[in-house]
């Protein structure tokens, strides 16, 4: 699978269980740990868990592999490894307390609407 169809998928995936806020980082210049991040949100610990599983589900189905899942317990950041890319899905009051995505470049988190962006365009 290529990571233009992975990137959908993913968003598709969390679009569809109403994941809020889903930004898209190209880190493929900063790291070679991935190349792209995507941060999501959701309202509750069972939202966050039922995010990471749609998002797991979904590439399971196309083909995909699933490396790693971490945070599922609380519910409140769960990070999920693709691979070239890393889902991180969090509830708001732990996004903006972390503030991540300046880190990499993006955009300070203050909450996004509509279609997900890809930070610095």
């Amino acid at each position: 699978m290529d990571l233009q169809s992975k990137k959908e998928l993913v968003i598709d995936a969390l679009e569809a269980i109403k994941g809020r806020d889903i930004v898209v980082l190209d880190v493929s210049k900063l790291t070679s740990m991935c190349e792209i991040l995507i941060f999501a949100c959701g309202d509750s610990n069972r939202q966050t868990r039922a995010l990471s599983h749609s998002v797991q589900e979904e590439l399971k189905e196309a083909g995909g592999v699933v490396l790693g899942v971490e945070g599922e317990q609380t519910g409140e950041w769960v990070l999920v490894d693709l691979g070239d890319i890393i889902v991180h899905i969090m509830q708001p009051a732990v996004r903006q307390y972390y503030n991540i995505e300046p880190l990499w470049g993006g955009l300070p988190f203050i909450g996004y609407s509509g279609r997900p962006v890809l930070a610095g365009q």
